[in-house]
């Protein structure tokens, strides 16, 4: 699969998990196939529960809902390909093809970071200035916030793909991965253009990823500095349960991510079966789990199941006695 002439390329060829024997590609398809399961019921179960439960149409929820609809996106752009690989053999997606899904998957994940932004400058408000909290926060503000949220990273990542269309490639189109992404695509063109357009794509990246940290730091630590300051144990409890979602949440995206970086920057090295592995696990698990941080890490969602769960019990107990 190595080409010599860059005219020639028509298709790129997905890797996967190179050191998987065949024997265990039904294994794999079948949990890749359960992982993305998992991702489509339970994102579109918040989605449709939120619409349906009126109680829950607060901002808090509708950002849960836009990151519900982030992570059911990303895992229906990657999950299918990389499974049909394992199940039906089907190695191969066209070059624009390849483009398209990876304009996704840094889209996709851009905008979950604005999101973890609006998400963290809620709960700012939310305990930082209580009192100003129902005029500076409404459902349509966040509506506003989540909406800048999917379009700011849209012009960086069409300028990314553009960029990455004027490279000629040259040596090998196997995408050493379980997806297209910039790294695997743009690492098989040759030029002396591929460092300027990897460099610009970085420094993208970073203004996607770090901004948004940055301030998702600061409003955490304030966060924790104001509730460590309550003298009511009880009070420091609650409010600190306020926000525990939306810490666990941020930190299934930004923790493994920093992970892998920093062991990248002091020289440690991983296999390519494991830096695979590690890049689908942050890349996928955030979607699966999320849902279920959702209705067990929430009052209000918790209580609402309950209480439909008990009136589900009920209304079987007493048809069964009729």
């Amino acid at each position: 699969m190595i080409y010599t002439n860059a005219t020639r390329m028509r298709s790129f060829f997905i890797l996967g998990f190179p050191g998987l024997s065949p024997q265990y590609y039904g294994p794999a398809s079948a949990l890749l196939s359960f992982i993305y399961l998992a991702i489509a019921i339970g994102n579109i179960f918040i989605l449709a529960f939120v619409v349906y439960e009126k109680s829950l149409q607060k901002p808090t929820y509708l950002v849960f809902c836009h990151l519900a609809l982030n992570d059911l996106t990303f895992g229906t752009v990657t999950l299918p390909k990389i499974i049909s690989k394992y199940w039906f053999d089907d190695s191969f997606v066209s070059f624009y093809g390849c483009f398209t899904q990876m304009f996704f998957v840094h889209y996709l994940g851009s905008v979950t970071s604005f999101i973890l932004l609006v998400m963290s400058l809620d709960r700012f408000i939310a305990i930082c200035i209580p009192l100003r909290y129902p005029v500076l926060i409404t459902n349509n503000i966040i509506s506003v916030l989540c909406g800048f949220a999917w379009f700011i990273p849209l012009p960086l990542m069409v300028a990314v793909v553009l960029h990455a269309l004027t490279l000629k490639f040259c040596k090998s189109n196997v995408i050493a991965q379980c997806y297209c992404d910039h790294i695997s695509i743009t690492s098989q063109a040759c030029g002396e253009d591929v460092e300027i357009v990897q460099i610009t794509t970085l420094c993208m990246a970073m203004f996607c990823l770090l901004l948004p940290l940055a301030f998702i730091l600061c409003s955490y630590s304030t966060i924790i500095v104001i509730i460590m300051k309550m003298s009511n144990a009880a009070g420091r409890k609650k409010t600190l349960s306020t926000c525990t979602p939306q810490i666990f949440i941020t930190c299934l995206f930004y923790l493994p991510r920093c992970f892998v970086y920093v062991a990248n920057t002091v020289g440690f090295s991983f296999s390519l079966d494991v830096r695979i592995l590690l890049i689908l696990l942050y890349s996928l698990f955030p979607a699966a789990v999320n849902p279920i941080i959702y209705c067990f890490k929430t009052q209000d969602i918790k209580q609402t199941l309950i209480r439909k769960l008990k009136r589900t019990k009920i209304g079987i107990e007493i048809k069964l006695s009729v």
